[in-house]
């Protein structure tokens, strides 16, 4: 189960979703991605949001999680920031049932790698509880990889 409550998408073998091309999953990664993804990794997640949104609206295909799925663990870290635990855990699990949803590699980003770490966030986040969440080191949350694994490119 994701962190939704509903059954994972991606229990397939890795590149196993049908119709990868037309899902726009094997594609580049286009500009606004690239600006967004780059806005994330800087912490800006507010104007991560911004970027990605106009993305994940425009796009009408599946890649679409992609987006929305960055974007929302990004508002969930800011929520984290400010102290929010409500809406941390709540965003924060929005995005991971979106990327849970796609293959381990879509657009060049890492996509499981980056749901495993906000996975790891999530859970110590809930374990903290609303009380003790100004505990979380904030300073060193994760940021989005591209390319092969194992390189530690990022856009």
């Amino acid at each position: 189960m994701d962190v939704a409550g509903n059954p994972q998408a991606n229990q397939s073998a890795p590149g196993a979703h049908p119709g990868t091309a037309a899902a726009g999953f094997d594609e580049p990664p286009p500009a606004l991605l690239v600006k967004g993804i780059r806005e994330f990794n800087e912490g800006r997640y507010w104007e991560c949001h911004e970027t990605l949104e106009e993305l994940w609206r425009a796009e009408p295909r599946p890649v679409r999680d992609l987006y929305q799925g960055i974007l929302q663990v990004g508002v969930g870290f800011h929520h984290l920031r400010r102290g929010n635990h409500a809406g941390a855990v709540k965003v924060m699990g929005r995005g991971l049932a979106r990327l849970r949803s796609l293959p381990e590699v879509c657009q060049d980003v890492r996509v499981a790698e980056l749901a495993d770490a906000t996975r790891a966030v999530y859970d110590r986040v809930v374990e903290l509880g609303p009380d003790r969440v100004g505990q979380f080191d904030v300073s060193n949350l994760p940021c989005v990889r591209t390319g092969p694994a194992g390189d530690e490119a990022a856009l």
